[in-house]
Parts: structure tokens; C-alpha cells; sequence
């Protein structure tokens, strides 16, 4: 038995963007935002029970950075936060409804995750925010 998970075949872009719709340019905004920050940005899909059927996972060096799910006018985004991270953000200039989120979601080994969805471009400011904590370097201990 493999527990290797599942693989998806990846959308057409003609799928993609009959999925999108109006919000087709936001998902490009996310995916280019994560391309200039991390390189090489590999692009896995999954299956899910979304409606779409699959979720892509924005990956680099192996390590997941974000999950982004196109659905019906809408882009929706989860991203995991470990403790170190968790308190980066909370300290933040992230907006407080983000902040919320993650101090009310429960605490796993892996650390805490949030799933909202994005409908402007400040919302991409904001993934592009979660994924400088996500993999902000971390600091010499003193």
C-alpha cells in the first residue's frame, strides 16, 4: 500500500479559466507574485472535493508554500503557519481579520492553517505577506 498521495492531471488553461471566470487574473496575480519570490515554483494538483475537483499546491524546493483552489468566481488560498511563523504574523502589519483567523485555528504538529478567499488585490498583498513569514529566514539564537 503507497502512501504516497494522489495525483491530479493538471487544468487546461481553457478549464482554469472557465472555472475562474472574473476572478482568472486574480489566480495569475497569486501564482506570479510566488513565482518572483521563489524559484523554481513547482505547481502540483491534488484531487479535492471542491467543487472544482482539484487543488494546486505552489511549491519550492519541495515545501509546500501555499494551497489554491479556483472555484466559481473565486480563488480560494490555505496556507500553514508553524509556531515560529504563527508569532511572526501575529505581530505583523497583516490585516486583523488574517490574524483572527489564525488565532482561532487550532494548533497541529505541522502548525496552524486558514483557508479564506482571495477577491482583491490587496488580498494578494496579503498571501504575498503570509508567504514572507512562511519562510522568513530564521534568526540566530542569542
Amino acid at each position: 500500500m503507497s502512501l504516497a498521495p494522489a495525483m491530479a492531471k493538471p487544468p487546461t488553461e481553457a478549464e482554469l479559466k472557465a472555472a475562474l471566470g472574473s476572478a482568472c487574473d486574480l489566480w495569475s496575480d497569486i501564482v506570479r507574485a510566488a513565482e518572483e519570490m521563489f524559484m523554481p515554483l513547482g505547481k502540483q494538483w491534488k484531487p479535492s472535493k471542491e467543487g472544482f475537483g482539484r487543488i494546486c499546491l505552489l511549491q519550492h524546493k519541495k515545501r509546500t508554500l501555499l494551497y489554491i483552489t479556483p472555484d466559481k468566481e473565486k480563488v480560494w488560498i490555505a496556507i500553514v503557519l508553524g509556531e515560529r511563523a504563527f508569532h511572526l504574523a501575529m505581530a505583523s502589519s497583516l490585516p486583523s481579520n488574517v490574524k483572527k483567523m489564525f488565532s482561532e485555528a487550532r494548533p497541529y504538529a505541522e502548525g496552524r492553517g486558514i483557508r479564506f478567499s482571495v477577491n482583491s488585490l490587496n488580498d494578494v498583498s496579503t498571501v504575498k505577506k503570509l508567504l514572507e513569514i512562511k519562510t522568513a529566514p530564521k534568526l540566530l539564537s542569542q
